[in-house]
């Protein structure tokens, strides 16, 4: 039976983290990624001000083989890397298990939702990360068969409900708005990236589990 696990993983416990840790106005977020013939190429898009200086460092990595910007914006980017193998060892692991990820973010910490075919995959997982000093939190495992079980479960993180229900609470998805993301930041003591970064990915969970679950008009 496919398992979803959502674990926790400190930013200096993998590649990728470090990286991204040199750079406090920049945060990253995974896209999701299918090990294929096991490569691991991961797309990842980069939000911030200091893209151009995150790429150069990418670019300049003994650990990186390429780097590739595959769409840009004004304030983000969408990039391709190819690790010098075995160099990025936690998405190594998780291609290893045949695992998918789901979705992974930075924010204070690096957030992962990885979907295991079995929970076979998940204890080879476990043991990949023992043996390579990979130390993570296993927040919660759930079966495929319980999501959407409750119509109230859309799998939001602690810190995506929280910082939805404040926006919802205090009006700023009303029109005219009524509070705008630097004052709900600063209640939550948190950057507005990372505020405004929590609101959209719960909300983009809520109305795909609206119009994308089973039984529903689109669906």
């Amino acid at each position: 039976m496919a398992i979803i696990a959502e674990i926790s993983i400190e930013a200096d416990e993998f590649l990728l983290g470090q990286i991204i840790a040199e750079y406090p106005g920049l945060s990253v977020e995974i896209e999701r990624v299918v090990p294929a013939a096991k490569r691991v190429m991961p797309y990842i898009w980069g939000y911030g001000t200091d893209l151009k200086s995150f790429e150069a460092a990418m670019d300049e990595s003994p650990n990186v083989k390429s780097i590739a910007v595959l769409d840009e914006y004004e304030d983000r980017a969408l990039y391709k890397i190819e690790w010098e193998d075995p160099a990025e060892q936690l998405i190594t692991g998780i291609a290893r298990t045949d695992a998918t990820i789901l979705e992974a973010h930075s924010d204070d910490e690096w957030l992962f939702r990885i979907r295991f075919e079995e929970h076979a995959g998940l204890a080879q997982f476990n043991q990949y990360c023992a043996e390579n000093d990979i130390a993570y939190r296993l927040n919660r495992v759930s079966s495929l068969a319980d999501l959407g079980a409750d119509g109230d479960d859309y799998e939001l993180t602690d810190a995506q409900y929280e910082a939805l229900s404040l926006a919802v609470e205090r009006g700023y998805f009303k029109v005219p708005r009524e509070v705008e993301y630097e004052e709900l930041a600063d209640e939550l003591g948190v950057s507005v990236q990372a505020f405004s970064e929590r609101v959209r990915r719960g909300a983009d969970k809520v109305l795909e589990s609206v119009f994308l679950r089973p039984g529903s008009r689109n669906a």
